[in-house]
């Protein structure tokens, strides 16, 4: 079974009505022998801030040591979203496996009308995958209610109600009282942890066994206080019985702060969590398309608020802003409160009425009489209302996207999404590009010869796939779209592998150029990826027109090619200029190894070490780079004349893209699945490349919502941290699709354990090494990060003549 067979078997089942009971779920989990019956589980219901407590949970779980499974809905962009194991979203081949185990069950099931829904089929193969990785807790968010949805097969070992609000009346009752009865039946006579009070509260109590509150008052159990908001985070202080920490949260809002102590009562009932843990983890855990800010100016916010209550809640958070106008871009499913919603949101200048590509959205014109205002306009596009209330909004201006979380998904894909240019050079290459995007096996055997001159894969919603295959078609050049249904029930988007002249392009660009649904931003995208009529912004970096060589200087003991030789400030320095002498344009000065079991190193040794060196070096003829993965250490090293930021943590601690917009530098955000790496993890890949692209697209997103831009954002895609040696080959090879991302690419690749592959062996990995490097070159990099700078730079120098003898 292929996954796009898969996949649309999952999509094919049914969605809604929602009905009551846990029968159905059971009985599919049986089929497969209980794998939920081991687990040891959190269940997270509520109203609203549901996600955000069960990302806030998984993420301080992990930061104590942990294996954690993460279950939420609904997803954004793609179904593999729901189910996270340690952050990373389930594997096409593992969703393949799950529905060859469960195919035959469900039709059976189905022949007697008893076949599983989507949602309680996506919640058993997510206990299935928690299980089948072994992971220590696993952390649910429910779906509907409490006491009859899917999530309810678990036995919790804790649980909470986040919220409760009038919801699916119809299903779970017509009061908060009673509703909130339904919620509490997560818990049974096990804790329950909850941010209601009053009626609801007294409501939660009659069904739970022990209850813990959550709130600012100081009657309650956690008391959770926001501070405030600092800069793009909001301070929040949670005290317990005998705990207390202080927190920057990277969402904003009080409720925040209520979300945040129910995530850390929970935490401490499940493990022993530190407080340090506890502060880390609700520092990092970033939420998509929750109070979401994209840009400052204009102030640019997305958020899935999708009820009168949660709306009143972005009301009051962007309260906090200062801002002129607010352009309001709204699209909402058709079984919500819209009037509700549109007096609960802040006046605005002009409402942009819009429709999710979805079918239970709701018709644009019906939307707009929603609000009490002539300023509406009807654009059903998301994107294109997204782009019209960009082009009135001057600097000083607010933008809003609110009204559903399938709204927010689409007009997040202005910054998430990736069109990746392909290197096809043979029918393999055209062959392996079509299979990675989920083209049907007879579409790969027909296209496959027809995969020449330029090639590249995007992802579009379906009507924008059609439309783009039908012109490109029209005009001589090809095109093959995943076998992946178009389910419009579900936010869907589709892998398109366009291939054609570079004229053909050009025309097709013209086409799509005044297009409704988002197709002219499609071809202002295509411009850039495949260079047509585009050029660079030059900032006088060395790597703007040719491949630049960094030079690595390990001011450490321990590092895994040269440690110790260069562990003093004198041997740095003199080791940095000869680096230059040899035509190093950037010295990368690291005070601590990552190299597969290194030590962590104290803050304070590792700015001891860099610190000194950096300021000897910073008025030499190269740039200077402090490679780190502490806020702390990098803000020293700025300040003591560094020019660039190298994280291989991909800015892991909360504070790095902070300080690196603070001082506007360029930073390298590498691609890790952990720094330093550990030799015992087992990391699996559907495509090792697109899988990393995937990652590193929210990691880029992070910086430049900072304030970065995009051509200060460097991105390296971390050969040899969490890749074997065959994955590392891959991503040499193909490094020219990491521009997909509209960043300068970086390889690392200098002496690494790959190179066992082509039998050279730790010290025997110079020649290996620079042919690597010539490869990088040919193939897309800007920047190559070698210990040898002499002999890489003859690499670099021979392939730019190479390819252009008059530069």
């Amino acid at each position: 079974m292929e996954y796009y067979e898969a996949a649309n078997f999952l999509f094919d089942l049914k969605r809604y009505p929602s009905r009551k009971g846990t029968e159905a779920t059971r009985a599919l989990l049986a089929a497969m022998d209980d794998p939920h019956e081991e687990l040891t589980c959190v269940q997270i219901a509520g109203s609203n801030g549901k996600g955000s407590t069960a990302r806030m949970v998984e993420r301080v779980l992990r930061e104590a040591g942990l294996s954690v499974g993460l279950f939420t809905s609904p997803h954004l962009t793609d179904v593999r979203e729901r189910v996270r194991v340690n952050g990373r979203k389930i594997r096409k081949q593992a969703v393949t496996a799950f529905v060859s185990e469960i195919r035959e069950y469900v039709l059976d099931a189905s022949s007697q009308g008893a076949a599983p829904t989507f949602f309680e089929t996506q919640t058993a193969l997510a206990l299935w995958e928690f299980a089948r990785q072994d992971v220590d807790i696993a952390v649910l968010e429910v779906g509907i209610g409490g006491h009859h949805d899917a999530t309810s097969v678990v036995d919790p070992l804790t649980s909470a109600v986040t919220s409760v609000t009038l919801e699916h009346t119809a299903l779970l009752g017509d009061t908060r009282a009673e509703i909130a009865r339904d919620k509490a039946h997560v818990a049974g006579e096990l804790p329950l942890v909850t941010g209601e009070s009053e009626e609801t509260l007294a409501a939660i109590r009659s069904v739970a066994g022990e209850v813990h509150t959550v709130g600012s008052g100081s009657d309650t159990d956690v008391q959770a206080r926001y501070e405030g908001r600092d800069g793009l985070t909001g301070t929040v202080t949670l005290t317990g019985s005998d705990w207390s920490v202080a927190a920057s949260l990277p969402q904003l809002g009080a409720h925040q702060a209520v979300n945040a102590g129910i995530a850390a009562a929970l935490c401490r009932q499940v493990a022993d969590v530190t407080e340090q843990a506890i502060v880390r983890g609700l520092e990092t855990a970033y939420w998509p398309g929750r109070f979401e800010i994209m840009s400052q100016e204009p102030l640019l916010v997305l958020d899935g608020a999708h009820n009168p209550g949660s709306c009143a809640t972005t009301a009051e958070t962007l309260d906090s802003f200062d801002y002129d106008e607010l352009h309001l871009v709204f699209g909402a499913l058709s079984d919500k409160d819209h009037r509700g919603m549109a007096e609960t949101l802040p006046e605005a200048a002009t409402v942009y009425a819009c429709e999710p590509s979805i079918d239970r959205a709701e018709d644009a014109d019906a939307l707009v009489r929603a609000f009490d205002t002539d300023s509406t306009r009807v654009v059903r596009s998301v994107v294109s209302a997204v782009e019209s209330a960009l082009d009135a909004a001057a600097p000083e201006d607010c933008v809003l996207v609110v009204g559903s979380l399938y709204t927010v998904s689409e007009a997040r894909q202005r910054w998430v999404g990736t069109q990746t240019p392909k290197r096809v050079s043979s029918i393999a290459d055209a062959r392996a590009a079509l299979t990675e995007a989920d083209v049907t096996q007879a579409g790969v055997w027909r296209m496959r010869g027809k995969g020449v001159h330029r090639v590249v894969k995007l992802r579009l919603q379906p009507r924008q796939a059609r439309f783009l295959k039908e012109e490109l078609l029209s005009l001589g050049g090809e095109c093959a779209i995943s076998g992946c249904s178009s389910h419009t029930h579900e936010p869907r988007y589709l892998d398109v592998v366009a291939m054609g002249t570079l004229a053909q392009f050009k025309r097709l660009i013209e086409k799509l150029d005044g297009q409704p649904h988002g197709l002219a931003v499609v071809g202002d995208d295509l411009k850039q990826t495949l260079d047509i009529g585009t050029a660079p912004e030059k900032h006088g970096y060395p790597w703007d027109d040719r491949v630049a060589v960094m030079g690595i200087v390990n001011v450490t003991p321990d590092s895994f090619h040269d440690g110790g030789a260069y562990d003093t400030v004198e041997a740095a320095v003199a080791r940095a200029e000869e680096l230059i002498e040899d035509g190093a344009d950037i010295l990368d000065i690291g005070g601590e190894s990552t190299r597969p079991g290194a030590d962590p190193v104290p803050t304070e040794t590792e700015i001891e070490r860099v610190v000194p060196v950096i300021e000897r070096l910073a008025d030499r003829n190269a740039l200077v780079s402090v490679d780190t993965r502490k806020a702390a250490v990098a803000r020293a090293a700025l300040e003591a004349g560094a020019d660039i930021l190298n994280d291989v943590s991909g800015l892991a601690d909360p504070d790095m893209r902070h300080v690196a917009a603070d001082y506007n530098v360029p930073t390298v955000v590498m691609h890790s699945i952990e720094a330093p790496v550990d030799p015992e993890t087992d990391v699996t890949y559907d495509d090792v490349v697109s899988d990393t692209i995937d990652e590193l697209a929210e990691r880029v997103l992070l910086a430049e919502k900072a304030g970065l831009d995009r051509d200060q954002i460097i991105v390296d895609p971390g050969i040899g941290f969490g890749t074997s040696a065959t994955e590392s080959f891959e991503l040499l090879g193909r490094v020219g699709e990491f521009h997909a991302l509209g960043c300068p690419v970086l390889v690392g690749h200098s002496h690494k354990s790959m190179y066992d592959r082509v039998d050279r062996a730790a010290g025997e990995r110079l020649h290996a090494t620079v042919a690597a490097t010539a490869i990088a070159a040919e193939r897309g990099a800007d920047i190559v990060r070698v210990h040898d700078v002499k002999e890489n730079v003859a690499a670099v120098r021979t392939q730019r003549a190479a390819s252009d003898p008059d530069a």
